[in-house]
């Protein structure tokens, strides 16, 4: 799973993290645990990496991160409402200073005519600040899929965070 261009991102998140002083908390669906696999394959990051949950079910996100089964009813499991309450609970349920979360369809079922496959939602959050929301619809074949997420998370968290 890893590659050069995963080992340099996580190599920047890592010096970005550290730089300030925050340890990152993970709340993976579709990526089954892959962000949280890129970042720790770098040495050194448990200066700056907590945990990560590895929530696929909607019973384990409602149980593990404290997600809204009303939430889950309203809006799916892949929403970006459902991103937010998973990017919360890792924060509540860590000592993380900052939070990415993933949920989506990575195939190559499970797609519908709203929610096709390859549609990821994301979210990140620091503490006593907004939660950022995001959806993007990948192409590719399930592995793609996951990868692509995988980057987005981590890029976009060192765009968003600040």
């Amino acid at each position: 799973m890893m590659d050069a261009a995963l080992d340099a991102l996580s190599q920047r998140v890592g010096a970005f993290l550290a730089a300030r002083g925050w340890r990152l908390v993970t709340a993976e669906s579709c990526t089954g645990g892959w962000v949280a696999e890129t970042v720790t394959a770098t040495a050194g990051s448990s200066a700056w990496f907590d945990c990560g949950f590895v929530t696929y079910s909607n019973d384990a996100k409602c149980a593990l991160l404290g997600v809204s089964p009303a939430t889950l009813a309203r809006h799916g499991a892949v929403s970006e409402a459902t991103a937010a309450e998973m990017a919360r609970g890792a924060l509540d349920h860590s000592d993380g200073d900052v939070s990415l979360s993933i949920s989506g369809i990575a195939g190559p079922g499970g797609g519908t005519p709203d929610k096709p496959v390859g549609t990821v939602c994301f979210a990140w959050a620091r503490p006593g600040a907004t939660v950022q929301t995001a959806t993007v619809q990948f192409d590719g074949d399930r592995e793609t899929i996951r990868r692509q997420a995988v980057i987005h998370a981590l890029e976009e968290l060192l765009r968003r965070a600040t």
